[in-house]
């Protein structure tokens, strides 16, 4: 049968595709702009989008797993739930769903508890689920690179409790192994949820001093506050969106994102190697 790949030309889907296909899967995606979807060896393109039911229900066909990656948009809520009943009409009990880290504790910021809704659909629902809940990506530092490199300043606010960032190749190939394990099963899988964490808890102070090791030069981490965070965002992004990266930030500062006891033996027992660091993804970053 087939897996279904959905959000598969993002940071995340790219990786989890090129997972399932060295492992031999069957797999299909699903993009509303097949020119972007360039995956090696045999891979079947869905042209459409979450709200596009005809294509959705044919997307589904012949299918038996299901990828769902929701990009945090205004209407993700309503995506991810209309995507869910569709895979349910059309037979699709096994997910792996993309959620976050602490989806039920940060109640207050959108794409937190919009995955949970998500989370709580798959409980009650009838599906065979692995829940992943990733934390901060290292690979979000793309966008501050150059403030960094060129400005000596550590510019996002993630306090003083610390964030086991991620990089979104280990999130993409522990989503691979779950697919592939749910797809296969001879029967119905409990739902499990899995936090997705780093090798290590870094603060803003942490990341700035690995920085000034990689540039052989003074970065200064720019501090808690995030309204200036907020105000940077909204010149690239909208302002309902830097305002959600605003409220994150501010969850950053408050609780950080600290593995469970466990969780990172757990990834590494499942990847048979070490977790990537965000040294060896910053040291990548300036050559």
């Amino acid at each position: 049968m087939t897996i279904l790949v959905t959000g598969a030309t993002g940071r995340v889907g790219r990786h989890v595709v090129d997972q399932l296909v060295a492992r031999g899967a069957n797999v299909r995606v699903l993009t509303r702009d097949p020119s972007r979807a360039q995956f090696p060896g045999p891979v079947d393109i869905a042209r459409g989008d979450f709200l596009d039911l005809d294509a959705l229900r044919a997307a589904f066909v012949g299918v038996r797993t299901l990828f769902l990656l929701n990009a945090v948009t205004g209407d993700e809520f309503t995506q991810a739930l209309v995507t869910l009943n569709i895979a349910r009409e059309a037979g699709i009990e096994r997910v792996v769903y993309l959620s976050v880290f602490d989806a039920d504790q940060a109640v207050n910021v959108p794409h937190f508890a919009v995955k949970y809704g998500a989370e709580r659909m798959l409980e009650t629902m009838g599906f065979s689920a692995t829940i992943l809940r990733p934390t901060y990506f290292i690979d979000n530092e793309l966008m501050v690179r150059d403030v960094i490199v060129n400005h000596n300043v550590y510019p996002v606010p993630i306090g003083s409790k610390g964030l086991a960032m991620v990089d979104t190749r280990d999130i993409a190939e522990v989503a691979a192994i779950e697919l592939v394990r749910r797809d296969l099963a001879s029967g119905k899988l409990p739902v499990e949820t899995i936090n997705v964490v780093g090798p290590e808890t870094l603060t803003g102070p942490d990341v700035a001093a690995i920085w000034s090791t990689l540039l052989e030069r003074k970065i200064t981490y720019g501090g808690d506050d995030p309204s200036g965070f907020e105000a940077s965002m909204a010149m690239f992004m909208p302002k309902w969106s830097a305002y959600e990266m605003r409220l994150m930030a501010e969850r950053y500062v408050t609780d950080g994102m600290i593995p469970r006891n466990g969780d990172q033996q757990r990834l590494t027992d499942m990847l048979g190697r070490p977790l990537r660091s965000y040294r060896e993804f910053a040291a990548g970053l300036i050559g």
